[in-house]
């Protein structure tokens, strides 16, 4: 388990490194979903399921709704952008790096060892417990954070609807 669990941390590198150093932003948001799912991989080897799960959810989707949205508020001449940044080389890179990631996977479902040896089985009642016990002030200053950007994007979204984009 400790080759497998290398392999997903030489991949998340890889992947980041690709991401920082990217000039087109949508090739870097391909590698940023290859790097998220494989610290999801990472935090399923050392057995928290639920961080894992969490990880592909949350950030590994709301990034390709954000991305997605980004896209249609940017209007036709963003798409016809992105499609040409979007060739078919762009997909090389992250795809080995998947389906590396895809091994390591159908391994651990072939030899069904899933976690680490000394595993805590993670409750989400017990989760949740420590978020909003003393960590519950991170967590509302996260979500003030947050706020302004999603009421910003409706703003913007509603002024470009007006001016019939």
């Amino acid at each position: 388990m400790e080759v497998l669990f290398y392999i997903a941390a030489a991949v998340t590198f890889l992947a980041t490194l690709r991401v920082i150093t990217h000039l087109h932003p949508v090739h870097a948001l391909l590698y940023l979903v290859v790097a998220l799912i494989a610290l999801a991989l990472i935090f399923y080897l050392l057995g928290a399921q639920f961080a894992a799960a969490l990880e592909i959810i949350i950030y590994g989707g709301a990034i390709m709704v954000l991305f997605i949205f980004v896209v249609m508020l940017l209007g036709p001449l963003a798409v016809e952008q992105e499609r040409a940044w979007l060739t078919p080389t762009a997909w090389v890179g992250p795809s080995i790096l998947a389906l590396i990631l895809l091994g390591e996977v159908g391994y651990l479902i072939a030899v069904g060892d899933h976690t680490a040896s000394v595993v805590a089985e993670t409750r989400q009642k017990g989760i949740s417990i420590a978020l909003y016990g003393p960590y519950i002030i991170g967590v509302e200053l996260a979500s003030m954070l947050l706020l302004p950007g999603l009421i910003g994007a409706y703003h913007l979204g509603r002024r470009l609807s007006r001016e019939g984009r």
